[in-house]
């Protein structure tokens, strides 16, 4: 009897996904299809932002039909098609993504002390948080994304010289700056298993990024700062998505996706470090 109870306890792991020493990436597909249809059933939660997102693009609208004495000049290389269409895609990934979801939940289950739970679950803590967020944001984001097409082309017009054959390269770019950016909240997240309140360090982040990537491209800002601004996450994170939607060239596609594999592997690298110092700290006193 005993035999047979660890026999069924031993397949159960393998069969809700759980298990398998040559499947591991199993058991977050599972994380991120349930996640998934759950936000499937809430899509009208989703569609109550989008008021917010068009304030936005209508308030900056106005600002850079402003400063554009006319349609034909450029500012920092950017037309005025472009140059709005940069700050309606680049606001479409930050209401589309909202990373703060992150940032918010690791923070959480650290200080209350949930993560003494989770930490002894069958998979890994961070993947589990990132698995989750990428099941959240696969449901918001698309439709995000037709509202921007729909109010760009209303205000704007169509996006000039826009080429179709491009899309998956910019939705796998747009795929990455968003993980890059969701890895990067949560290693500051995670530092709260040091220091009682990480939101300081999460507002100085999400200002940077809002600043320099979302509000403005790298190229309007002094050319000796430039080669800075292009080594740090912001010119993965949403400069270069929108960046490649408004103005693809196949040179600043490599660029970007070379520079994106680069952030992705450090970010996730410090990721699983400090989380690893967390737990063994978490350990050494006592839980």
């Amino acid at each position: 009897m005993n035999r047979c109870n660890r026999k069924v306890a031993g397949t159960l792991p393998y069969r809700y996904g759980f298990g398998g020493r040559h499947k591991p990436w199993r058991k977050y597909t599972v994380i991120y299809k349930s996640v998934l249809l759950e936000n499937l059933q809430y899509v009208a939660n989703v569609a109550l932002g989008f008021f917010s997102y068009f304030v936005f693009i209508y308030i900056y609208n106005r600002l850079w039909g402003y400063m554009y004495r006319s349609p034909e000049e450029l500012i920092a290389g950017y037309t005025k098609e472009q140059m709005i269409w940069y700050v309606m895609m680049t606001e479409m990934l930050y209401f589309g993504a909202n990373a703060n979801v992150v940032a918010g939940e690791v923070a959480r289950d650290i200080r209350g002390g949930n993560i003494a739970y989770l930490m002894n679950k069958p998979y890994h803590y961070t993947l589990y948080i990132l698995a989750r967020y990428t099941g959240e944001w696969s449901v918001r984001l698309p439709m995000y994304a037709v509202f921007a097409v729909l109010i760009g082309t209303a205000l704007v017009g169509p996006l000039p010289h826009f080429q179709w054959i491009t899309v998956p390269l910019m939705a796998l770019c747009a795929v990455l700056g968003i993980t890059i950016n969701a890895v990067f909240k949560l290693c500051i997240s995670l530092f709260s298993f040091w220091i009682e309140d990480t939101t300081p360090f999460q507002w100085i982040y999400n200002k940077l990024i809002l600043v320099v990537g979302i509000l403005f491209p790298v190229e309007i800002f002094p050319e000796i700062l430039q080669p800075l601004l292009k080594l740090t996450p912001i010119y993965t994170v949403c400069y270069g998505p929108a960046k490649l939607i408004v103005d693809f060239s196949p040179e600043k596609c490599v660029e970007i996706l070379a520079a994106q594999a680069v952030y992705l592997a450090v970010g996730s690298g410090l990721m699983l470090l400090i989380y690893r110092k967390g737990v063994k700290r978490l350990y050494v006193n006592g839980g």
